[in-house]
């Protein structure tokens, strides 16, 4: 298959690779060329664009089989948001709807749902988030909803967790450097997922999975906060540390809600397996990489 890759960033680089090693031809979007021989460097043909300026993409080749948006706003505010996310959708979608792919894949965020309760989440759950950046995304879903109804535009959307894998995992970070307190709640509820499971399930996904479909993409274990702390100090042998609700940044993306997401129409119909089922085996194979690296 041919695929564009647009945002070939902390998933998107990997998902790459990945594809490339399974025979793929892979083609990724980014938005300087500094990164054009890195891309290069994994076997991907790298395209300079940015998504939110609508003429830079007719400068692009068509055709392509798959195509995946999983592009981020490189941790920028609410503009930056709106320019990426929701312009940047719209222009994908006018964009491609020349010669439409078999599938489009879009990396949305969990975020979405705005529960508060602690409440099990699932994809038919209600998407009314607080956060304005979250609402920003709910709209760039529904972008695609009306490309969908519309133009039977073949899009599938998954809602993914807090990504967590090699170099990233705030908590993680804190707690090897014994920060304490830690920012937050105790019992606020963590939704994970591996970085090189989201990987795995974007690839699923191009096989297997049905335009118009949404799939939580988290890990099998929603967690507190306090039960994953204890485990890595125990695991790492450091101070358990404690807790100050005071201390949680108000921009917080997910600091509002309190819920659990569950996975399991991602497990059963899309059929994915994952690597790390759990953050137990994810961190103990970053914390072994960090100690075979000498960095921890």
């Amino acid at each position: 298959m041919r695929v564009l890759i647009v945002g070939c960033g902390y998933v998107g680089l990997p998902l790459g690779i990945e594809l490339i090693r399974l025979g793929h031809e892979v083609t990724g979007v980014t938005k300087t060329g500094n990164r054009s021989n890195e891309l290069q460097q994994a076997g991907i043909q790298p395209l300079i664009a940015d998504i939110a300026d609508r003429e830079s993409l007719n400068q692009l080749p068509t055709g392509f089989d798959w195509v995946v948006n999983t592009t981020s706003s490189g941790h920028g505010g609410l503009a930056e948001y709106q320019r990426v996310y929701l312009e940047g959708m719209r222009n994908l979608i006018d964009w491609l709807s020349a010669v439409p792919p078999q599938k489009f894949v879009y990396t949305s965020s969990t975020s979405v749902y705005g529960q508060t309760d602690g409440s099990l989440v699932k994809e038919g759950s209600i998407t009314q988030p607080v956060s304005e950046t979250a609402q920003i995304l709910v709209q760039a879903e529904n972008e695609l909803f009306k490309a969908m109804r519309e133009k039977k535009f073949p899009a599938i959307i998954m809602r993914v967790a807090g990504i967590y894998g090699p170099d990233r995992g705030h908590l993680f970070n804190k707690v090897v450097k014994e920060e304490d307190p830690l920012p937050g709640k105790s019992d606020k509820l963590l939704n994970m997922i591996h970085r090189d499971d989201v990987v795995g399930c974007i690839v699923t996904a191009l096989k297997n999975g049905r335009g118009g479909e949404i799939y939580n993409t988290v890990d099998d274990e929603p967690v507190p906060q306090i039960h994953f702390v204890r485990w890595l100090s125990e695991t790492l042998g450091v101070n358990m540390p404690e807790f100050d609700p005071e201390a949680e940044p108000p921009q917080s993306k997910r600091a509002a809600t309190q819920k659990k997401v569950l996975n399991r129409k991602l497990r059963m119909e899309l059929g994915c397996q994952l690597k790390y089922p759990t953050f137990r085996q994810g961190y103990t194979a970053e914390i072994q990489r960090l100690q075979d690296a000498g960095k921890l």
